[in-house]
C-alpha cells in the first residue's frame, strides 16, 4: 500500500511514494489547477500553485496550505490533490513551497509562509479573492510552519489578519528535544522556548482548528492537546479533534478522493473555514 511508503522515520515521508499517490488518485472533477510556480517572493523556494473550483461566483475565500516533511524536505507538487479537494469545495487554494533547512535555518520555513500570507492577502482582489476570509492550513511541520505564522509577534507586521487556522498532525510542543529531526533543525538555537508555538499565545489570535489522529506516533497526540490548552487558558477561540485509529499519513490521505471515508478531515476543515467566511 502507498500509504506505507509514505512514512520514512521521524517527521519526514516518502515523497516519491506521495508523488506516485498524487500521480494515481482520482482528483475532484469540481476544480482545477489555474496557475504553478507563481512567485510570492524573490527567492527560488518562493513559489506557490493556485487552484479554483471548476465554477464559482463572487470572491472566494481562501486558503494557503503548506506541506511537511521535517522542515527539510518536500515540495508542493505531490499535493496536487489537497489543492483540488479544497478547490472542489468552494475554496481558492493555495498551496506553497518554502525554504528547507539546513540549507536555510529557523525562522526561514516560517517566514516564508508569513510571507506566502502577506501575498494572498495583498493580491486577493487581483485573484477574485477575499483577503477577509483568509485561512492557513498545513500539515505536520507545515502545521507548525502555519502555527507560528500566525501566532509570533516577531511576524505581526507581516502576516496578515487571518479569518483561521487549521493544523493537521502538527508539532507544537516538543521541548525537551527528542527527536533526531528536531535536535537537527532546532538544536542550535540558544532560545528553544521562541520556537514553540504553545509559548506565543496572544490576545489578538485567529481562531484554530486543531486536528490530530490518536494513532499518530510520528507527532505524538499530546502537541494537539497542549496547542488547544494553551489556548483555553488565554481564553482563545480554539476547537479540536482526535480521530481514532488514524496515523500521521492517514490524516493527509484522508484529504484524498481515495482514502476520505477513513475520516472526515476534509469535512471538518471546510465546515471550519466556511463558518468563519460568512
Amino acid at each position: 500500500m502507498l500509504g506505507v511508503l509514505l512514512i520514512a522515520g521521524g517527521l519526514a515521508y516518502h515523497f516519491a511514494a506521495l508523488e506516485i499517490f498524487n500521480a494515481l488518485v482520482p482528483k475532484d472533477k469540481a476544480s482545477i489547477l489555474h496557475t504553478r510556480d507563481m512567485a510570492y517572493g524573490p527567492l527560488p523556494r518562493q513559489k506557490l500553485d493556485i487552484y479554483l473550483p471548476r465554477e464559482s461566483s463572487g470572491r472566494l475565500p481562501m486558503v494557503v496550505f503548506v506541506h511537511g516533511g521535517n522542515w527539510q524536505k518536500g515540495n508542493k507538487h505531490p499535493y496536487g490533490f489537497v489543492g483540488r479537494a479544497l478547490a472542489a469545495q468552494g475554496l481558492m487554494a493555495l498551496v506553497i513551497d518554502y525554504r528547507l533547512h539546513p540549507e536555510n535555518t529557523y525562522p526561514a520555513f516560517v517566514d516564508d509562509v508569513a510571507l506566502a500570507l502577506r501575498w494572498a492577502a495583498d493580491n486577493a482582489q487581483a485573484l477574485n479573492g477575499d483577503a477577509t476570509k483568509l485561512f492557513a492550513m498545513g500539515h505536520s511541520a507545515g502545521a507548525y510552519n502555519v502555527a507560528m505564522a500566525a501566532l509570533d509577534k516577531r511576524l505581526a507586521n507581516i502576516t496578515p489578519k487571518l479569518a483561521g487556522v487549521v493544523t493537521l498532525a502538527g508539532p507544537f510542543d516538543f521541548v525537551p528535544l527528542d527527536s533526531p529531526v528536531t535536535i537537527e533543525v532546532f538544536g542550535k538555537l540558544k532560545d528553544l522556548a521562541s520556537t514553540q508555538p504553545i509559548n506565543h499565545m496572544r490576545a489578538d489570535a485567529p481562531p484554530f482548528l486543531i486536528l490530530h489522529g490518536d494513532a499518530d506516533t510520528t507527532v505524538f497526540p499530546r502537541n494537539a492537546k497542549g496547542l488547544q490548552a494553551a489556548f483555553e487558558q488565554a481564553g482563545q477561540e480554539v476547537k479540536i479533534k482526535m480521530y481514532p485509529g488514524i496515523s500521521h499519513v492517514d490524516i493527509l490521505l484522508a484529504l484524498s478522493t481515495w482514502k476520505r471515508e477513513s475520516a472526515p478531515v476534509l469535512q471538518d476543515a471546510v465546515a471550519f473555514m466556511k463558518d468563519r467566511a460568512r
